[in-house]
């Protein structure tokens, strides 16, 4: 049995070692320092800085890795390498997949989602092995062996900004090395990054007409041969030598956690996990359509402050209001979009050549992103 001192501080059990638990665990240091004791049940030993793998098959250097022990020593919290497997709510212990036990006064899931490839005949987008699985594609693309490639998002869709990178700076190599490629980008959004609102769709049309990059919008895509895009409605077909496509996720479906569609977990406005009393969630585990680290940080501070007020911290907890800061990485300057969203789409919206928030960085985030930016600024204890 693993338990923390429970004599005289309130035990915090952050379960997953990305930006939603990072940012739920600095938050808390920040805001009860005293009062909790805070343990992170991370698979990973150190954080990855992932949304700028995005650049890596493109020569870039390699995104960011952050050692979490150094982290986890300095907030004065405990680091498990391990991942969760199930809990008992009852009894408010969480059992690992290496057979411990962890006592805990409140459970934040914080552990992602889970990718799944949607075509069988397409390259999935997935950041943990973009260099891996693109720059081959990439290479192909400068040899003159691909003449056409289609970017394509499922109808259930993830985070859609890497698509649009990864079309815009594949076109860009293209037309840097003097190769006619074309290219098209097949999505079920009614116009290029809707989320983000009309301001922004409309200048992201723009880019992708001066790239020579096709949109096909409304659409719904099956890919169901090497080379064939099927879209509907319509049943047009599009021919691509190679495609694209974006996974779909799903939640953690965890043993002894009420899930709702997929496996997600839905939560309040301020992270409390839906029917089950003092389990949290945050980040890309939770059902919230946007799936991006900023609003997985967003997420965080608010569990971080109920969970700080449980704890007997004196301040009043404030729910989860979403709000987008994203970059867009093309094959020449960034975008800097911003967006507050209610429902599907942003309700006002801005982009432009420079950032309106700070430290500009991918993810915008309360704690995590200014304590990031100040490894960066000592030169450790990330590795490039």
């Amino acid at each position: 049995m693993t338990t923390q001192d429970s004599t005289s501080k309130f035990r915090v059990l952050i379960a997953g070692g990305g930006v939603g638990a990072l940012e739920t665990l600095l938050a808390l240091r920040e805001l009860a320092p005293q009062r909790t004791a805070i343990t992170m049940l991370a698979p990973n030993a150190e954080f990855v800085y992932r949304p700028m793998t995005v650049r890596e098959p493109f020569s870039y250097p390699e995104a960011r890795h952050y050692p979490l022990a150094p982290v986890l020593a300095e907030a004065g919290a405990e680091l498990i390498v391990d991942k969760l497997a199930w809990v008992d709510p009852a009894k408010r212990t969480a059992h690992t997949s290496a057979g411990a036990e962890i006592e805990y006064d409140a459970l934040v899931i914080a552990m992602g989602a889970r990718i799944h490839p949607r075509y069988a005949h397409a390259l999935t987008i997935d950041d943990r092995k973009l260099d891996e699985t693109f720059r081959g594609l990439i290479q192909d693309i400068e040899e003159g062996y691909v003449d056409s490639v289609a970017f394509v998002s499922p109808g259930r869709m993830a985070w859609p900004l890497p698509l649009y990178e990864l079309a815009l700076m594949t076109a860009g190599r293209a037309y840097d090395m003097n190769v006619d490629l074309e290219t098209t980008i097949v999505t079920p959004e009614d116009r290029p990054l809707a989320i983000f609102g009309s301001s922004v769709s409309d200048a992201v049309e723009q880019l992708l007409s001066e790239a020579h990059i096709q949109t096909i919008g409304s659409a719904y895509a099956e890919v169901p041969h090497m080379g064939v895009v099927v879209i509907n409605p319509g049943e047009r077909r599009l021919n691509a030598k190679r495609v694209v496509a974006l996974p779909e996720l799903y939640g953690p479906s965890l043993r002894g956690i009420p899930l709702s569609e997929h496996g997600f977990l839905r939560t309040d406005p301020h992270g409390r996990v839906s029917d089950v009393e003092h389990v949290y969630a945050a980040g890309d585990a939770t059902d919230f359509a946007v799936k991006y680290g900023g609003i997985a940080a967003q997420q965080a501070d608010a569990v971080a402050e109920s969970i700080a007020a449980e704890a007997g911290a004196q301040l009043t907890p404030e729910p989860f209001h979403p709000l987008i800061h994203g970059i867009l990485l093309t094959a020449d300057e960034p975008r800097y979009l911003t967006a507050r969203i209610t429902g599907g789409h942003g309700f006002s919206s801005e982009i432009s050549e420079t950032p309106s928030w700070s430290p500009p960085s991918k993810i915008a985030a309360k704690y995590l992103s200014p304590y990031l930016e100040g490894l960066d600024r000592a030169g450790a204890p990330a590795v490039a």
